[in-house]
């Protein structure tokens, strides 16, 4: 009895001691931009970690800065992101909605469909994308990359979607339709209601992919002044002569600031919309 109360208190000390040093190594490197966004002067080396002084220029010179356009790079960022997330979102629930309720001829294909598409990585179908905003004359705009973003969101959220319809009762679909409901009207005041787990899942997924995009969106926007963040920054820290590296870390501070904000208000959500939408139906 008394050895084996002592493997599990050692088995929980080194558990405790492993979080620790987990949550070390995930912590310190983003400790270490933020206060170096407060440093003085462009090196982000020092010998501290915490500034000798802290100064706000470096926020002050990303909105002021003629040649670092980052008022511009953030709002076209957030515009795309949040379209982005309001149409994807949409898409995905109207496709897991379809998938779970309506049995159609071609289900099955379209359900292995979507498991094969979803296995292959997004960029091997960069040049196909390419050719055709090309002929549609639309590259270098923000429409491109919201119609993209958005009709690409069911490949990757229509089997979490799915699976959580499949864990509301029909019957209440039934009750709607005896009462005289279409299925436009049950989705709406029934699903969407009792999907808020979910809506919250696929609204952040939708959000946090276009805000961090750099490789479509490279391809994609050709003029400064329409860049999204990831191209922007990258084009100023990527030259020789470009080596301010305390105006980046206040950069990616910022950029930092709606991911945390919307995760910390859908939190309560994500976890129960990840584990309903895990069931098989």
């Amino acid at each position: 009895m008394i050895g084996r109360k002592l493997s599990n208190a050692i088995r929980l000390t080194f558990s405790y001691l492993f979080l620790i040093v987990a949550c070390i190594c995930c912590l310190y490197p983003a400790l270490w931009v933020i206060l170096a966004s407060f440093r003085p002067g462009r090196s982000l080396y020092s010998k501290t970690l915490l500034p000798e002084q802290f100064v706000f220029e470096h926020y002050t010179e990303l909105f002021t800065s003629k040649s670092f356009l980052f008022g511009t790079w953030y709002w076209n960022t957030l515009k795309i992101a949040t379209l982005s997330m309001i149409f994807g979102t949409l898409m995905v629930l109207l496709c897991g909605y379809a998938l779970s309720r309506f049995r159609f001829k071609g289900r099955k294909t379209a359900l292995s469909t979507l498991l094969i598409l979803g296995m292959f990585p997004g960029f091997m179908s960069l040049i196909a994308i390419y050719i055709l905003l090309k002929e549609l004359n639309m590259l270098d705009t923000h429409l491109a990359m919201i119609i993209v973003y958005s009709f690409g969101a069911p490949l990757m959220g229509s089997f979490i979607a799915k699976g959580f319809f499949d864990t509301i009762p029909r019957s209440l679909d039934e009750a709607a339709r005896i009462d005289g409901a279409n299925n436009i009207t049950i989705f709406v005041k029934i699903m969407l209601p009792l999907s808020r787990p979910m809506l919250a899942y696929a609204a952040l997924t939708q959000f946090v992919g276009p805000w961090i995009d750099f490789i479509f969106a490279r391809m994609v926007l050709r003029t400064r002044d329409k860049w999204t963040l990831a191209v922007g920054l990258y084009d100023q820290i990527s030259s020789n002569q470009n080596s301010n590296f305390t105006l980046f870390a206040a950069a990616a501070v910022l950029i930092a600031v709606p991911i945390s904000l919307l995760f910390i208000y859908l939190q309560r959500f994500l976890v129960e919309g990840l584990t309903a939408g895990a069931s098989k139906g």
